[in-house]
């Protein structure tokens, strides 16, 4: 009982991952590896003949540039889901969080605890993709645990907003949507594949605003070298503000979703 509520909360849920471990830890490293052959390797040696492309991607190969946004990417995918579907869970289907509450865990509990549940899922993606940079040149650099901070903290930014929508849900149907007009516009517009000056003059300042092109910047910057007190300061302080309001906003409707 001296277990504070929000470990309580994760250790129900490390019960739960003890039998799909080897499952997560095998995708978070081969789905990356295929990205990195399939976009950073394939088309990236179509995209460095180019004649400006050196200037374009900051004197990097195509390869390194895509692949240490795979970080960000990839635990806004993972922990963006978790948020959705296996927090609806909790509160419908499996009852998880009202069975909580009938113990001496309250809805403030179940919040940090499922905070560190993303964490931890992100931490193990973007360790995944971390290790699969490690095998190569181009991106084998002391600053890829500075890049796995980053991806957690990108990961958070997307669980938090989405687990605080989720709480107002009657049923999954629009968790698609969220996906389709939110998730994937951003993958594709965020900075990932090409940097954001070669979108058009006046939706650059709409990426800015993005969680995404902070987590990609952030990533990359700590692997490739580039990133000052200020760049990093910003990242992660525009990151933190995602993360602080998508909490602010879920104890808000967790209490009101478990206290109905």
């Amino acid at each position: 009982m001296s277990t504070a509520g929000a470990i309580r909360v994760v250790e129900r849920d490390l019960v739960f991952f003890r039998r799909i471990w080897k499952a997560v830890v095998l995708s978070s490293v081969v789905q990356p590896l295929m990205f990195l052959l399939g976009v950073g390797l394939g088309v990236g040696s179509l995209v460095d003949r180019g004649p400006q492309a050196a200037d374009v991607l900051g004197g990097v190969s195509y390869f390194a540039f895509y692949a240490t946004a795979i970080i960000a990417t990839a635990t806004m995918f993972v922990a963006g889901q978790e948020a959705l579907w296996p927090t609806m869970d909790g509160f419908m289907w499996s009852n998880a969080y009202r069975a909580m509450l009938s113990t001496p865990i309250v809805s403030q509990d179940v919040v940090f605890g499922q905070l560190l549940r993303f964490a931890l899922r992100s931490a193990i993606t973007s360790s995944g993709v971390a290790a699969v940079l490690l095998l190569f040149d181009d991106t084998r650099s002391w600053g890829l645990p500075l890049a796995v901070l980053g991806g957690i903290l990108t990961g958070l930014a997307f669980a938090m907003p989405f687990a605080a929508w989720t709480a107002t849900r009657e049923s999954d149907i629009s968790f698609p949507a969220i996906l389709r007009f939110i998730v994937i516009p951003m993958f594709l517009f965020g900075g990932a594949f090409y940097p954001i000056t070669q979108l058009p003059t006046a939706l650059q300042p709409v990426a800015w605003f993005t969680p995404l092109w902070h987590g990609v910047e952030l990533c990359r910057g700590a692997v490739l070298g580039g990133l000052n007190v200020t760049d990093v300061l910003l990242h992660v302080g525009v990151l933190g503000l995602y993360i602080a309001a998508g909490t602010s906003a879920c104890l808000v409707t967790f209490e009101r979703r478990l206290r109905s």
